[in-house]
């Protein structure tokens, strides 16, 4: 099985810019469809978005669709998450999970998701 690690989360202030990746610590191919989820402290871990296994489909929570952009780059073996125009709301400790069983009809769902990384912190301040 793969184990996922993020990476590029961090402080920045509001209208700005940060770009999360995923990748596999041990150098195993991800070969799944990926999400990316956040929670925030209190509040339920909620969907951001979801990319099918080779990058060409890609889904996003409607409220962020136009911000947010999700691709992979399957050659470097990591998926990313382009966080643009954040706004303090968009703060929370984002993941990434694979989705093993291919459940493509549940995506927004983080039952259907059975691999998660350890989170990466976004803090957005104004």
């Amino acid at each position: 099985q793969v184990q996922l690690v993020e990476s590029g989360g961090g402080l920045v202030q509001a209208g700005g810019s940060l770009r999360l990746s995923c990748a596999d610590s041990g150098r195993t191919p991800i070969s799944y469809a990926m999400g990316w989820f956040r929670q925030a402290p209190g509040k339920e871990r909620e969907f951001v978005a979801r990319i099918s296994r080779l990058g060409g489909t890609a889904y996003y929570a409607d409220s962020l669709k136009g911000r947010f952009t999700v691709s992979r780059d399957n050659a470097k073996n990591t998926v990313y998450l382009q966080m643009n125009s954040l706004k303090p709301e968009d703060t929370a400790v984002y993941y990434c999970a694979a989705d093993i069983r291919q459940m493509y009809t549940h995506y927004m769902n983080v039952a259907s998701y059975e691999l998660w990384g350890q989170g990466t912190q976004v803090t957005v301040s104004s």
